[in-house]
């Protein structure tokens, strides 16, 4: 048996400018943290202001490759530096559950993205709960049920914080904005709404792609939906075969659940996003891929996990100093450290 995974899932601890990363992440702290603060406890505050002040990274003896083995992370969900390292974590996780159950299942996938229309800020929390019971109908459906044999489903929250139509909006959406006659420069239709919506990744057999009366076309995933939804006025779905070890497909299962770019745009988005999300399971397992997750938090699936090939030689510290992370130490690893610390798995996956 091989284990193509393996190969694919690099190590990307190199990939990425940890440093850059975790400045970038950090410098969003003070804004997180003043929004927050009068939805959390006392306590809950100063560990999120405290977040990502001091970190200890390793490095290998030419410094190209770093990366992070000890921090005063938060783990607040709607932190900008603990959710970006929550989804590194997850594409891990995703991408070695598609793997098993691709070698041990012999399974395919399909990803399948489900939206509806936007909705204003007070309607959100409503219309989310509305989303999930429109889900569970979907999968309920006689056709869906009898091809699904698990999937992992990501709610995913955007803003719409442009008044008008940009040049990047029109590169995005320019078939919408044609359909409605609109272009660069005019009014913006969704402007300051939210748009829920479920990235999906479905197990299948594969057969599925083999027999006509197993297949459902993507005009049919739409009908499915806008049944289930009530909606006729829901235009489109994404639907297609995932590309095996296509780690850009897992991305958008794993990625942030509210980007903060979005929810930090002002204190009263904030709050829509904190009170819609709070306490809501946002990433979700079902069938095959619920029984591949209990293995996987359980070590029994380390084996598609890859080795790190980086020798790591120094360990390096750094504080949270006006604005910038300020290097307060570096030291060489002692022999013990080096074999404890190198030739270990892989635990996540560095994604932007």
């Amino acid at each position: 048996m091989t284990y193509n995974n393996k190969n694919n899932i690099k190590n990307q601890e190199a990939k990425i400018d940890i440093l850059e990363k975790c400045t970038d992440k950090r410098l969003k702290n003070p804004k997180f943290s003043d929004y927050i603060k009068s939805l959390t406890t006392k306590k809950n505050i100063e560990r999120i202001k405290d977040c990502g002040t001091f970190l200890e990274l390793l490095g290998d003896f030419e410094m190209e490759n770093r990366k992070i083995n000890k921090a005063n992370f938060c783990g607040n969900r709607f932190c900008p530096m603990c959710s970006w390292r929550l989804a590194c974590k997850d594409s891990l996780e995703i991408s070695i559950l598609m793997e098993h159950l691709r070698c041990e299942e012999n399974k395919e996938f399909i990803f399948l993205t489900l939206t509806t229309p936007n909705v204003k800020g007070d309607s959100l929390e409503e219309e989310i709960k509305k989303y999930n019971k429109s889900f569970e109908k979907l999968m309920k459906r006689k056709e869906v049920k009898s091809i699904v044999k698990g999937y992992i489903r990501k709610l995913e929250v955007t803003y719409q914080k442009e008044q008008y139509i940009t040049k990047e909006l029109w590169k995005r959406k320019k078939d919408y904005y044609t359909k409605k006659g609109l272009s660069i420069g005019d009014l913006e239709p969704n402007y300051d709404t939210y748009n829920p919506h479920f990235h999906v990744v479905i197990a299948v057999n594969k057969s599925y792609f083999k027999k006509s009366d197993l297949y459902i076309s993507r005009e049919r995933w739409l009908e499915l939906w806008q049944e289930a939804t009530g909606d006729s006025s829901i235009t489109q779905v994404d639907v297609r075969k995932s590309k095996i070890n296509n780690l850009k497909e897992v991305y958008e299962l794993a990625k942030y659940s509210a980007k903060d770019c979005d929810y930090l745009v002002s204190r009263p988005v904030f709050e829509i996003f904190y009170k819609a999300l709070k306490g809501k399971q946002v990433l979700v397992f079902s069938g095959l891929f619920k029984d591949a997750h209990k293995m996987y938090k359980l070590g029994e699936l380390d084996i598609y996990k890859k080795q790190s090939d980086i020798e790591y030689v120094y360990k390096l510290y750094y504080n949270w100093y006006k604005n910038e992370y300020e290097n307060t130490k570096c030291i060489e690893l002692t022999e013990e450290e080096k074999v404890k610390i190198n030739k270990k798995l892989i635990d996540e996956i560095e994604i932007d």
